[in-house]
């Protein structure tokens, strides 16, 4: 069986190897759109295939980086929320000095 490949089911994937897209012989001349040479699309074909196999690797970067900033964020917050803890202990500790030597000298 001898069957040529149709859209769906092309025969090969290669663009160079298809069938070419000018109009058939029995078709009226001016009643299709002009023939266009598809050099330029294989070429933004190969980079458009070169920048897709990039992305996940774009992404993966931007992603680890949006989570090291998030962290950093996070040890940030918590070295800030420790701070604050140690301050009030100072300060309480202070307090209970200060009252302890007010009572000292008041006897």
């Amino acid at each position: 069986m001898n069957t040529v490949g149709t859209i769906d089911r092309p025969l090969t994937h290669d663009p160079k190897k298809q069938a070419s897209m000018k109009p058939s012989s029995n078709e009226p001349a001016g009643s299709a759109t002009p023939d266009f040479t598809t050099t330029g699309a294989n070429d933004s074909r190969q980079n458009r295939t070169r920048e897709m196999q990039l992305i996940p690797e774009a992404l993966a970067r931007a992603h680890m980086h949006e989570r090291l900033r998030e962290a950093e964020q996070e040890r940030r917050a918590l070295r800030l929320a420790k701070a604050r803890r140690m301050q009030r202990r100072a300060e309480r500790a202070s307090m209970r000095a200060r009252r302890a030597l007010a009572t000292a000298v008041m006897q």
